[in-house]
């Protein structure tokens, strides 16, 4: 039995995976006005189309769905199967409050309630 599979059925199979893939991803990245489908995240980057997406550089943000998750700096890898990998030089956490500027006690009141 034969494994050889053709040029034409292995760009098709490719093609089907990328799509697969874009589907079911929720994550995007933003750079500058433009949202890319992230095809896979991992720990110490991410992966897009390769054809679709142009090269990225520099500093990114990654959401899932609409929710801010990462502001990145991102480097670019050479690309594999159809995919373009980028892996993160730095990766900071968005968050959606100011930290705070001192200690709060975990035991601490909320708040006051006013006398009546």
């Amino acid at each position: 039995m034969s494994t050889y599979v053709s040029k034409e059925i292995r760009d098709e199979l490719n093609a089907a995976r990328l799509a697969g893939l874009k589907k079911a991803s929720r994550l995007r990245v933003l750079v500058g006005e433009e949202y890319y489908t992230v095809l896979r995240l991992w720990r110490d980057g991410f992966a897009v189309e390769d054809d679709s997406v142009p090269a990225l550089r520099g500093l990114v943000d990654l959401y899932d769905g609409g929710r801010h998750m990462y502001q990145c700096l991102i480097i670019a890898s050479e690309p594999e199967a159809g995919e373009r990998h980028y892996e993160f030089k730095r990766n900071t956490a968005a968050v959606d409050k100011a930290p705070l500027d001192h200690y709060r006690a975990p035991e601490a009141p909320m708040g006051l309630l006013p006398r009546d």
